[in-house]
């Protein structure tokens, strides 16, 4: 261990718990995923894609099995970003498209602005898609220091174009590649995935040890790229996945292959650097796969799985909005597990925060993310016994979570997308290599700090049982549900307690919790701020006026 790196140990024997507590203020790694499927990582039961590096990154730390995020994208990360319920923010609707003039408000404080009086360093790499029709709503102006990515919601993934459709005659071409604000043209022709990661490697050694660093590294992975493009990946990598007989989800497959060797590049950058084991590192995605095409998503399906969940992307059904995620950390190392605590993707501001030394007392009282880092440390009850899935007053739908409960208001795209999708486990795939875990880059990074903190789970039988208790069982897909009548309208009650699938509608038979849960609805619904939404400015915002490139374009 670095010697400028002081620790406490505190023992609580009742539970063979160690806490290592740094007067070092930690690093903070944040990785988030682009619409991953809850099946297309291995640690979650499926041997189709086996994800080596993430896995090895689950069964060292906590497996959040309980985590909700929003779904979709632009509302999920302004989020992260500012600890607060979209609908607090007007974000609680449609992601932002190119050339719409709208972003999450100037009034929000974001993570980064937070961590910085702390003293961090705050670099971003990857999707933003958080506004850029003005400058004050890039990256670099909501508290990070530097941005190298993409602005918008997607680009492809080798010539960095976003091809925006507006309507059958008209649309929009850019380049959105940018290293701060100006644009990367020298990058074209990088695979985007491996341009992030190196970029990544790159700012973790020019860090100095000694300043904490916040890296928040949004890969475009696994969503899909540009109509006619859709899914990229080195046909190297795709070869790797002949078993796989749907050519489609062959080359999703290699997509999240690619994921995971940044994960394992990345955390191997960290202990090179000697940063690793001073850092809190998060992976997780922003919402469910876009298993299927519809309207929301027309273009952008990705042939990834939500199974065994009902719903996809944009969708309120457990496939759309409970997500994969894990957090590692030294200071958990001595109690992997899986986590069944609730949380939200709002809770992470409050969570690093303290995490990094701040005192919540500090951070606005009207932040709905809760704190959850003792909780998550001591593997003590969640401080959070509910949820607010999202309440989006246009659609008119809404749902909500309290303690094992779930309520939906409204059907999912007419009822067009409430039912399961995508790959089931069905397919005869070759089992999984267990000894591909302890080789990746990952695991071997983590066994470097074993002399030191941290002796790494090498048992295979311990894995084993670490992945059936992070799989979730539940039987056939039933016959399309009909929903119950309620106050306003269809509504579905769901014992996510004995129903995780969301299989058995039970609002008929117990109108108490559904009058309960109703009721925690309203009370969302009265702080409700209107959901922003902007014509989209054709003619101004159009790439052609920037030299082909998506740029703000209101001065």
């Amino acid at each position: 261990m670095r010697k400028n790196n002081c620790f406490i140990f505190l023992y609580l024997f009742l539970t063979s718990y160690v806490s290592i507590v740094y007067c070092q203020k930690p690093h903070i790694i944040f990785i988030l995923a682009d619409d991953l499927g809850w099946n297309d990582l291995s640690f979650h039961g499926s041997n189709e894609i086996p994800t080596p590096n993430i896995d090895a990154l689950a069964y060292n730390g906590i497996i959040l099995n309980n985590m909700y995020a929003q779904p979709v994208c632009t509302p999920s990360r302004a989020s992260l970003m500012t600890g607060k319920y979209p609908i607090h923010t007007g974000m609680q609707g449609p992601p932002i498209w190119g050339a719409e003039p709208r972003g999450v408000p100037l009034t929000e404080r974001f993570l980064p602005e937070y961590l910085r009086e702390l003293g961090y360093s705050t670099k971003a790499i990857g999707k933003w898609h958080l506004g850029f029709f003005r400058r004050e709503y890039t990256p670099l102006y909501r508290g990070f220091e530097s941005h190298f990515g993409y602005l918008n919601g997607v680009i492809s993934y080798y010539d960095h174009i976003l091809s925006d459709q507006y309507s059958r005659t008209v649309e929009l071409n850019g380049h959105d590649m940018r290293r701060n604000l100006s644009t990367a043209w020298d990058t074209v022709g990088e695979y985007a995935t491996d341009l992030f990661t190196k970029e990544a490697v790159q700012l973790i050694e020019d860090q100095p040890v000694d300043k904490p660093l916040f890296l928040y590294l949004a890969h475009l992975a696994a969503h899909a790229g540009n109509a006619g493009k859709h899914l990229e990946a080195p046909q190297e990598t795709i070869n790797q996945f002949q078993y796989i007989t749907d050519p489609n989800r062959r080359t999703y497959a290699a997509m999240v292959k690619k994921l995971d060797d940044s994960v394992g590049t990345v955390i191997s950058a960290l202990q090179r650097k000697g940063m690793l084991e001073n850092s809190i590192i998060i992976f997780m995605s922003d919402n469910g796969a876009p298993t299927v095409e519809y309207r929301e998503t027309s273009n952008y399906r990705n042939w990834g799985s939500n199974y065994p969940y009902r719903g996809v992307k944009n969708t309120l059904w457990e496939g759309g909005v409970k997500v994969p995620a894990i957090l590692w950390s030294p200071q958990i190392q001595q109690n992997p597990r899986v986590s069944l605590q609730m949380m939200h993707i709002s809770d992470w501001l409050p969570t690093l925060y303290t995490a990094a030394g701040g005192d919540t007392s500090r951070l606005p009282l009207n932040i709905d993310g809760l704190d959850q880092w003792s909780s998550l440390l001591l593997n003590t009850p969640s401080r959070r016994n509910s949820v607010l899935i999202n309440i989006d007053e246009k659609k008119r739908t809404a749902a909500v979570r309290l303690d094992s409960w779930k309520l939906v208001l409204g059907t999912q795209e007419n009822g067009t997308m409430d039912g399961y999708y995508g790959q089931t486990r069905s397919n005869k795939v070759p089992l999984l290599n267990f000894n591909a875990i302890v080789e990746s880059k990952t695991y071997q990074s983590l066994q470097q700090l074993s002399q030191n903190i941290f002796l790494p789970i090498s048992n295979i039988d311990k894995m084993r049982s670490t992945r059936q208790q992070a799989t979730i069982h539940c039987g056939a897909n039933p016959a399309p549900m009909t929903p119950s009548p309620c106050t306003n309208g269809p509504c579905y009650l769901f014992n996510l307690g004995n129903d995780p699938c969301e299989q058995n509608n039970i609002a008929s038979s117990r109108p108490d919790i559904s009058s309960q849960l109703y009721e925690l609805l309203k009370y969302h619904r009265r702080t409700l701020v209107p959901q922003s939404h902007e014509q989209p400015d054709l003619v101004q915002a159009d790439p052609k006026r920037f030299n082909d490139t998506w740029s703000p374009w209101v001065f």
